[in-house]
């Protein structure tokens, strides 16, 4: 990408709003059109396209990681008693998308899993140690092997993490994982309105699912708006695995570039202008606009040296979600990692990996992991989408117009 681009400073850098980028809500068909702004009436300065996409990855994590120790997501964490909590308009979709998501998977993804994570050692000090008390039997979860806590391509900032309540950034209280056992959910104990949030007791919350994915959409409307005319590449360091829409077999995409189906509260959209080539590679999620597909290996989650077929993308976003890249030990006959059941607060294993394709890398994202815990048959009902799925026993099953195919032997 050519340095000397220059793209408007955005609003929040001026002292204006604190609008990083303002965004139509998540359309049902997956697109999202996030556009950077100038404060009213003000002739903003400019900055290399570098600086700004550096800046809007910065201010993300500082609304939404719960590995910074000053995120509102932290704060949100350590207040004792809730409080209110007033993220960026730009949150508004990526909220929206987990209201969606919390429908489509009865609950079973929810953002309140980051105190699940926490217990079982998911924590901003990457302790992965399992508190007492998390699991039925409170002795099982005592028995960790030091030897197994490394965690590969964790992909999280890990510049900041004093001031975090509890022992390595853990919640102080234990209990049992998951809403089954009373932990927080996000429809019954944090009250949204727009992107205020308040709650009345510490809320671990945890954007995972689709919230890289969601930063990828933000990125590509930066791309779209400074009117890079080659195809670049932006690379962030994310890892693959967060992990996380595809269109139904019988929807067509009409003269508009949309997608016409049988659902009735599709909301239709305006064509869009053609957009530079580019693509976007965040480790596992994938944004892509050339000319030319590009072939796309499904890495195998038992050895990731391997690939278990391939796809091809021009168009759209392609994201994958596996436990494979960060997982840690075993304990009360559960391999821990970070795909979880919101309900029961425990790691799924009956799946070892997921593929999906969108056309908006929030959706892509969400719906990777909520393959997780819920059938792609289920989710249907409230997504476009294609996907892939491999189980644990290593059978296999891709919806008809997945874009790409298995090895078979």
């Amino acid at each position: 990408m050519d340095g000397d681009e220059r793209v408007p400073l955005p609003a929040l850098l001026q002292g204006g709003s604190n609008d990083f980028a303002t965004c139509d809500a998540l359309r049902m068909d997956g697109t999202a059109s996030p556009t950077p702004h100038a404060a009213p009436g003000a002739t903003p300065p400019t900055i290399s396209l570098y600086d700004a996409i550096d800046i809007l990855i910065d201010e993300y994590e500082a609304a939404l990681s719960r590995f910074r120790a000053k995120s509102l997501v932290t704060r949100m964490r350590r207040a004792e008693h809730g409080g209110t909590f007033t993220f960026p308009d730009w949150c508004g979709p990526l909220f929206d998308l987990y209201d969606r998501l919390i429908e489509a998977t009865d609950g079973a993804i929810d953002p309140c899993v980051g105190e699940d994570l926490i217990r079982l050692g998911y924590d901003a000090a990457y302790s992965f140690t399992v508190e007492p008390g998390a699991f039925e039997a409170d002795g099982d979860a005592t028995g960790n092997d030091t030897a197994n806590r490394n965690l590969a391509d964790d992909g999280h900032e890990d510049d900041d993490t004093t001031g975090i309540i509890g022992n390595g950034g853990r919640l102080r209280n234990g209990g049992h994982l998951g809403a089954l056992h009373g932990r927080a959910t996000w429809r019954d104990d944090v009250e949204r309105h727009g992107t205020t949030l308040i709650t009345h007791q510490p809320v671990a919350l945890d954007f995972g699912a689709c919230g890289k994915g969601y930063l990828v959409d933000l990125i590509a409307e930066m791309l779209e708006t400074a009117g890079q005319h080659r195809t670049q590449v932006v690379q962030t360091d994310e890892p693959a695995g967060r992990g996380d829409e595809r269109r139904d077999a019988d929807d067509k995409p009409d003269n508009s570039g949309h997608i016409s189906g049988n659902r009735p509260d599709t909301i239709p959209t305006q064509p869009m202008p053609p957009s530079p080539q580019y693509v976007i590679d965040a480790g596992g999620d994938l944004l892509v606009h050339t000319d030319e597909p590009i072939t796309i290996a499904l890495e195998d989650p038992a050895n990731p040296s391997n690939a278990v077929g391939t796809a091809e993308i021009g168009a759209g976003a392609f994201c994958a979600s596996s436990p494979s890249r960060r997982h840690w030990g075993e304990v009360a006959g559960h391999r821990l990692h970070h795909l979880l059941n919101a309900i029961d607060g425990l790691p799924v294993n009956d799946v070892a990996a997921t593929w999906v394709a969108a056309p908006c890398t929030a959706v892509a994202d969400g719906l990777a992991t909520a393959l997780f815990v819920t059938p792609a048959t289920h989710l249907r009902a409230h997504f476009h989408f294609e996907c892939a799925v491999l189980n644990a026993d290593r059978t296999a099953a891709q919806s008809p117009d997945f874009p790409g195919s298995f090895f078979v032997k």
